[in-house]
């Protein structure tokens, strides 16, 4: 029998956030990286702007949770090679465009809140998101965005230790390299999130 998430959805308690659906990591300014091949073919965008309209419509917050890459961000860190670009599918990238650390157009609409984070792996790495959604009342998150490898992975962990009940749509969400989203949404995201898709979320989501 199907799972029903609509008490899930109930209004004022849930959130969207966005994991790095961003112009210059799966958008228009990093095009031919393995990772936005992989959001593409996926239909990351598309579907989370779509799932975007939907929360808004439902007056449900909207947060995108932003990467800040440039090089001289103060207090960077710089102990792990994924920080220092020397590995994962941002390795060997052009130099730093200010632009490709802005949200994607297609999922961007003026009174949506931006959550950036200059160090950490993950969104909620140093609990400002946490709070920022807590002091509004949010018990439920539904993740979309990348990736499946860190940052994405990273937020539904940790958004579960925080006692938050975690959505996550499977054609929302994708990895590096685009075969090793399954695996991962089948071994682990299945054990500590709802899994659903962005149709089911959109046709349960309660009216007023």
């Amino acid at each position: 029998m199907p799972f029903d998430i609509a008490p899930l959805l109930r209004p004022g308690k849930a959130a969207l956030l966005l994991s790095e659906v961003q112009r210059g990591i799966i958008g228009d300014l990093a095009k031919g990286s393995p990772l936005a091949s992989g959001a593409e073919e996926t239909g990351v965008i598309g579907n989370s702007a779509r799932l975007a309209a939907a929360a808004r419509e439902h007056g449900a917050p909207v947060v995108h949770c932003l990467a800040d890459t440039s090089p001289d961000r103060y207090g960077a860190g710089t102990n792990c090679r994924l920080y220092t670009g020397g590995a994962g599918p941002s390795a060997g990238r052009s130099a730093h465009n200010p632009d490709g650390d802005t949200p994607c157009p297609e999922v961007w609409q003026d009174g949506d809140i931006l959550s950036v984070r200059t160090h950490g792996l993950h969104p909620m790495a140093d609990n400002q998101l946490d709070r920022r959604l807590r002091n509004k009342g949010i018990d439920t998150v539904i993740v979309v965005g990348v990736s499946l490898n860190v940052a994405l992975l990273g937020l539904c962990i940790e958004a579960v230790n925080s006692n938050y009940t975690v959505i996550v749509p499977r054609d929302a969400v994708s990895g590096f390299p685009s075969d090793y989203a399954q695996p991962v949404i089948r071994n682990t995201l299945s054990f500590i999130t709802t899994l659903t898709t962005v149709d089911d979320i959109i046709a349960s989501w309660p009216k007023g």
